[in-house]
């Protein structure tokens, strides 16, 4: 058994029986002294490890594993995330077949311990051919309510949820950028843990249940981007968010200023959000602390620092079927008044929410673009000879992805249903035929979009995903 443990571990390609399985992980848990137990489609190893005392490890000390080979387990895995150091959890999500899915969360004792974690094992070559992705994985612990009446106030929804469910710490409602007095048709329900959250989701996702007499729609708000004490430091670029439609960059620079002159650099206003950049860092912080909370055009402003993006995560994708691109230069907490009809996997170039709070795209976007001089030569070349770093879209990469694997093209077929308030809503199915070598060939992601580009560009994304193609962070 140890030399065909041995040659799968290398990629020959043996596959091991139950009972050969079985002695593997027993073989592991008589020398680790952890214990593993498997339930609700997860097999858990550790948690705690033998000899722990005390609470928990704290927020940010699990990472997310990706694209595990499906006939690779805990007996295999456990010693390569041991290098990072001492594990207090391992989670591998399990098909009824016996085959893992594909992923698994290990949760290390210290956040140092994930951090390195996520520095030597992303793109680890665990088989020849075959490399994972590891990042950062967070306990979501926030949900998206929408569709509720727009007169309802912040005590009345926290109320509400209490009510119907457990576990509710707060509640966030944002007014609508046109009307003050109105919430924006949605809010945020922060739980007291993640558990509290999936239980509440759980009860509430099934789309009859109401609140004021509305059916109410659920699902999981985006986790927050953690960025590192060492970022925030440098930043001098403020948030600004519940401004008037009516007011103008102008007024914003001249209210920012009055604290210290020629202190605001620019400001950048879009709808009733802005960006104030400073010229220094420490003005920035002073204004922030002077502003936060004052009038301006009779409006309560709120003031926060700009969170700037991670530029080395390009995509940022969710068990829930959210897959966003990161293109916007910062994320930030901000919200666009449409919010409510709580669109997934958005193209680069729309605004994504983040925590459940939209991120706007950046005023312009650049493109690398040089002048085309007359006389220029060109020579004709194929698409797929580029790299994949040259796409920017979804449904090209997965085109280029099936041609590197000697695949057919992509075949989309649209379906349509239409929403409660009479919108049609889209869906493609992607069909690749030539994937059918024992893994899945057709793809339908769970979320519906309102045009055709966004669903086609969704669908590519939830295929990629399927297919092990981009590293990703998964909400779970």
């Amino acid at each position: 058994m140890n030399e065909e443990h041995a040659d799968l571990a290398n990629g020959s390609g043996k596959v091991r029986t139950g009972t050969q399985n079985e002695a593997a992980l027993l073989a592991l848990m008589e020398k680790t002294g952890y214990n593993m137990v498997q339930e609700n489609g997860q097999r858990k190893f550790g948690g705690p490890p033998p000899g722990w005392e005390g609470p928990p490890p704290p927020r940010g000390c699990e990472v997310f594993v990706g694209k595990i080979p499906r006939d690779m387990y805990e007996d295999e895995l456990v010693p390569v995330f041991e290098r990072a150091g001492k594990i207090y959890e391992f989670r591998l999500m399990m098909e009824f077949s016996g085959e893992n899915r594909g992923y698994a969360f290990v949760m290390y004792t210290t956040k140092e311990e994930a951090q390195l974690a996520i520095r030597i094992l992303n793109n680890y070559e665990i088989r020849p051919g075959k490399f994972i992705g590891v990042c950062v994985s967070l306990d979501n612990c926030r949900l998206f309510i929408g569709a509720i009446p727009k007169e309802k106030k912040k005590e009345e929804i926290l109320d509400e949820m209490k009510k119907v469910t457990e576990g509710v710490v707060d509640v966030i409602v944002y007014p609508s950028a046109t009307d003050k007095t109105k919430n924006r048709g949605f809010a945020f329900v922060e739980y007291e843990s993640h558990r509290a959250a999936a239980m509440a989701r759980r009860k509430l996702i099934p789309g009859t249940f109401q609140l004021w007499g509305h059916t109410i729609q659920v699902d999981w708000a985006d986790p927050e981007k953690e960025v590192d004490e060492e970022t925030m430091q440098r930043v001098k670029v403020l948030y600004v968010r519940n401004l008037m439609i009516s007011t103008t960059e102008e007024t914003i620079k001249a209210e920012f200023n009055k604290f210290k002159p020629g202190a605001v650099e620019r400001v950048k206003k879009l709808r009733d959000y802005a960006f104030v950049h400073f010229f220094n860092r420490d003005d920035a912080v002073a204004a922030m602390s002077v502003m936060n909370g004052k009038c301006i055009d009779g409006a309560s402003i709120e003031v926060t620092l700009a969170k700037p993006v991670n530029k080395e995560s390009t995509w940022r994708q969710h068990l829930n079927g959210q897959i966003s691109p990161s293109s916007e230069n910062l994320l930030i907490f901000a919200n666009k008044d449409d919010a409510h009809q709580k669109s997934l996997a958005k193209p680069a170039n729309l605004p994504i929410r983040l925590n459940g709070q939209h991120s706007p795209s950046p005023p312009e976007i650049e493109r690398c673009t040089y002048p085309f001089f007359p006389g220029t030569k060109l020579t004709p070349i194929s698409v797929y000879s580029l790299k994949s770093s040259h796409f920017s879209s979804a449904a090209m990469q997965l085109d280029y992805y099936c041609n590197k694997n000697n695949w057919a093209p992509p075949e989309y077929y649209l379906y349509s249903t239409t929403s409660q308030d009479g919108k049609i809503l889209l869906v493609y199915k992607i069909v690749i035929p030539s994937a059918a070598n024992g893994s899945q060939s057709y793809f339908m992601p769970d979320k519906l979009c309102t045009t055709v580009e966004d669903a086609k560009e969704l669908a590519a994304q939830f295929a990629l995903l399927h297919l092990d193609h981009c590293d990703f962070n998964l909400d779970h």
